[in-house]
């Protein structure tokens, strides 16, 4: 708040320069943000979630490999899950601690969709088809064609969580980006909070 006192002993209060700056700054922060489609993304990200969680359940009837022995399917579908929710809640709620939030579940969604990148890749050139030239003999084929299932569901597996790296790759670069250019202001906010309490 700013004083001003005129000649004539008038006394005028004007809204405080930095108080209007914060404002206004806050205002640019929530319309950048919310030019990068928090929203889409984050309902993209469920989506990709719920799709890689219920892609996985016909692993567990074909033979255990390293996919669902560590249970990638379903640690990286649920971290795809939280990272699109708080993406939500960050269109409906911009604030700086949301977008912080954001952007910690959305850079842990990038390493853990590495990691399964990884896995996933290494499950799918370890666990070849084994060749049934006996067609006659029952357990051959059932083995044959439970594994064929298999890799054609991990390879679905690995492109969905490629496109979850992308979508998370993208916001986190878009929240980065904002947090850096605004995190001065959040620092005027918190002196000016602490002032006028």
């Amino acid at each position: 708040m700013a004083v001003s006192v005129s000649r004539d002993l008038k006394v005028q209060v004007q809204e405080d320069v930095n108080k209007v700056k914060l404002r206004e700054k806050q205002q640019e922060l929530r319309a950048a943000i919310l030019r990068g489609e928090p929203k889409c993304l984050g309902v993209g990200q469920i989506m990709l979630g719920l799709m890689v969680i219920s892609y996985s359940l016909p692993l567990h009837v074909t033979e255990a490999t390293h996919v669902v022995n560590f249970g990638v399917p379903w640690w990286t579908g649920l971290t795809f899950i939280a990272a699109g929710s708080i993406a939500i809640v960050l269109d409906k709620h911009c604030t700086m601690k949301i977008m912080k939030a954001c952007l910690i579940v959305s850079v842990a969604s990038v390493v853990l969709s590495v990691v399964a990148v990884v896995i996933y890749s290494v499950d799918l050139n370890k666990y070849h088809l084994s060749s049934c030239e006996d067609q006659r003999d029952y357990t051959c084929t059932r083995h044959y064609f439970g594994m064929k299932i298999s890799k054609g569901i991990k390879s679905s597996l690995l492109l969905f969580t490629l496109a979850e790296t992308a979508i998370s790759v993208v916001f986190s670069w878009i929240l980065f980006r904002q947090r850096h250019n605004f995190e001065q202001y959040a620092a005027l906010n918190h002196a000016a909070s602490s002032l006028l309490n």
